[in-house]
């Protein structure tokens, strides 16, 4: 009698379906990169991001905020101010000053008056008359000049102004166009085309470090065309959701975080499928296990920034909120594009696109024994040196915050020189520097001599002006201290200016306007650091434990990632005030910061221990991590470079407080990458070993699926 052999199973049936069947992530990989599966989710992303701008072109993002909670004192006076009749008009300040350095002259008042008459005929305003300076030196008029419904109207009113004075400048005298609105249209005038030219570098620099990346002169262009459509898109859905939340963000961190994570998301994918088409004759069956082996990594980085972001809908000031909001949506995107779009477009080009460094099935695997790998090795035999040596280091560049002061006053928020901080800088040497921008005290009217009496026995007010008359439910009182705006002296003018008029029984005062809005902008930011901080963290630990089923794990490489930070932003700190010059970290930026800094940071870390713990299955944790480093060493590191690179993009910008985020950033992704990644994170797990992993635990896969690791 003749029996028959059961038939041979071919071990890759069992690596793609280890329990006899496909799950939903092998079936949706498998149509993913079936020919007509391909085709479909290319055309449909095409269509879908068609269909979004198209339908959203028109939507305008909410005009840029002041940064201070609605419920702020400040913003309380602002909305009260608001009711008077004469709320829509504000005067601008004609600084003038000799140019030949001497005292100003009777005939050059005369000119300034005359100047100051032919552009209150143009301003609709009656100017008032030049007032010299006690030292001779200087005049200034008060030009009131109707305020627009947002920053860019007045950058109109304003920008005439200047011209009008240009072309018929008085003579022997410079004259500068200072005060509350014309800061408003310089901060709108600073980020004329400045999204554009940030958008250009950002493209080139991405287009760059992917050329050299890959050395391909074809490859780079797939997944830059695929997170460029997912930038316009995201651009798009951002300004609905600020649109429809009524919440300002800032379009160009929200594009640097689109280019930037979507581009390590790709570099990911392609690393594991370049992996794959070393070891598969069909490049769509590679592509199909490279999507299954990188996709959870990428979904688990993706949504711990996402969810971490989502914590500043929690903030009190209204951009920090709207930044969460569109931030989230925009990476969404970027994870739908990455994971949904990119795979198809590259099984279409199929294994020419890696031209001319063709990866062919045969080639072996030789990424164990690279630099990184090398390293890893010598980490993980001598782990305490290794992990004491940079905890020191990251100490070191952390006792940089020593010292440093958080607040920027007016004339500081802005990289290089505009005239209306020139002009401040002007009035502070002849007249008190408070009169760019007074504090604004409202009052019951019956009040306002009790009040007026109260704030003027203030130490550092200049002048009070009571209203002329007092009519309706508030007056409205103008205090002009001597500190210039946004100084600590300023600040603690603020403060004393609230304590006094607080002070006057049933008055019902409030103090507003000038540096009482910047105090206002810092207590809410303080606010929202201690808030935000906090939820961060927690949204990491609960990321990791999910994804590494460990409480061990996520524990030690929070700590690690919350080291390299706090080093970051001291390193970061030192560097913006003694090398770039800044006097003082934007009252923002330590939350934007840190936020951005532990959730980007511990996507490096993701990537490194999920591979890690597929590759303990075979080899044990100490070697696994090993195998681990050597395998992602150069994906993470040219994700951590173009990360670092497109954040430092930021500085092209205008604003001190974007300049600070780049740079900051920049420099922790580049220590998360080189540093905690490649050093720290090994001789942690070195150190713990299997109890790394507590309470789960690594046990080496079935031999027929143990190639799935790989």
């Amino acid at each position: 009698m003749t029996t028959t052999a059961p038939p041979t199973r071919d071990p890759r049936a069992h690596r793609d379906h280890p329990e006899g069947g496909p799950t939903w992530p092998q079936r949706l990989s498998t149509k993913l990169t079936s020919k007509w599966g391909a085709r479909a989710s290319v055309l449909l992303g095409i269509l879908i991001a068609t269909i979004v701008m198209g339908a959203l072109a028109t939507v305008q993002a909410p005009p840029r905020g002041d940064g201070v909670p609605t419920d702020a004192e400040a913003a309380v006076v602002a909305a009260e101010l608001a009711k008077l009749p004469d709320s829509g008009v504000a005067p601008v300040l004609l600084v003038a000053t000799p140019t030949s350095g001497e005292k100003i002259t009777e005939a050059q008042l005369d000119e300034l008056r005359t100047l100051g008459q032919q552009l209150g005929e143009q301003t609709g305003h009656e100017a008032s008359p030049p007032r010299p300076s006690e030292d001779g030196q200087a005049a200034m008029v008060a030009l009131p000049v109707t305020l627009g419904a947002e920053l860019s109207d007045d950058a109109e009113t304003v920008k005439a102004v200047r011209a009008a004075i240009a072309d018929n400048p008085p003579a022997g005298l410079d004259v500068v166009v200072t005060g509350g609105p014309a800061f408003g249209a310089d901060i709108a005038s600073a980020f004329d085309g400045a999204n554009i030219t940030l958008l250009l570098v950002t493209v080139s620099i991405v287009a760059i470090l992917l050329l050299l990346t890959y050395r391909s002169p074809i490859l780079w262009l797939v997944p830059l065309t695929v997170v460029a459509f997912a930038d316009q898109v995201a651009g798009r859905v951002g300004d609905g959701l600020g649109n429809l939340s009524g919440l300002d963000f800032d379009a160009g961190i929200l594009s640097v975080l689109v280019f930037g994570a979507g581009t390590n998301y790709a570099l990911l994918l392609i690393s594991r499928y370049r992996e794959e088409l070393r070891v598969e004759e069909d490049h769509r069956v590679a592509m199909s296990r490279a999507w299954r082996g990188s996709a959870p990594a990428i979904l688990a980085s993706n949504l711990t920034v996402v969810l971490a972001l989502l914590t500043l809908l929690l903030a009190v000031v209204p951009s920090t909120r709207g930044l969460g909001l569109t931030s989230a949506a925009g990476l969404l995107v970027a994870l739908v594009a990455i994971l949904l779009v990119l795979p198809g477009a590259l099984v279409m080009c199929g294994r020419r696109v890696f031209w001319p460094f063709i990866p062919r099935a045969g080639d072996g695997d030789d990424s164990s024994d690279g630099i990184w790998g090398r390293i890893a090795a010598h980490v993980v035999k001598r782990p305490v040196a290794v992990l004491g040596g940079g905890l020191a280091l990251l100490a070191i560049l952390a006792s940089g915050l020593i010292g440093t002061r958080v607040g920027l006053s007016q004339e500081d928020s802005f990289r290089g020189d505009t005239e209306s901080a020139t002009g401040l800088v002007t009035m502070s040497k002849h007249f008190p520097a408070g009169e760019a921008a007074p504090f604004d005290v409202v009052t019951d009217p019956a009040h306002v001599e009790a009040v007026t009496t109260a704030v003027e026995g203030v130490p550092g007010v200049d002048q009070v002006i009571p209203p002329r008359e007092a009519t309706g439910d508030i007056a409205r009182i103008t205090v002009i201290g001597a500190p210039a705006p946004g100084t600590p002296e300023s600040l603690d003018l603020a403060r004393d200016l609230r304590t006094a008029a607080h002070d006057v029984p049933d008055a019902n005062a409030l103090v507003g306007g000038g540096s009482a809005t910047t105090l206002d902008a810092q207590d809410a930011a303080s606010r929202d650091l201690r808030v935000i901080v906090p939820l961060v963290l927690l949204v990491n630990v609960v990321v990791l434990f999910f994804l590494l089923r460990s409480v061990v794990a996520p524990i030690v490489l929070l700590g690690l990632n919350v080291a390299s930070a706090v080093a970051a932003m001291g390193l970061g700190s030192f560097l913006s005030e003694r090398v770039l010059g800044f006097p003082a970290l934007d009252s923002v930026v330590p939350l934007i910061a840190f936020l951005f800094l532990v959730a980007l940071g511990i996507d490096y870390t993701i990537f490194l221990v999920h591979r890690a713990r597929a590759e303990a299955r075979r080899l044990g944790t100490r070697d696994g991590m090993v195998k681990a480093v050597g395998r992602t060493g150069a994906v993470i590191t040219s994700a951590g470079i173009v990360l670092a690179a497109v954040f430092a993009a930021l500085g092209v910008l205008p604003l001190v407080l974007l300049a600070q985020v780049g740079l900051i950033v920049g420099l922790g992704v580049l220590i998360d990458t080189l540093l905690v990644r490649t050093m720290l994170v090994p001789a942690a797990v070195a150190l713990l070993g299997d109890r790394f992993w507590w309470p789960a635990t690594v046990k080496p896969a079935a031999p027929a699926i143990e190639a799935d690791a790989r």
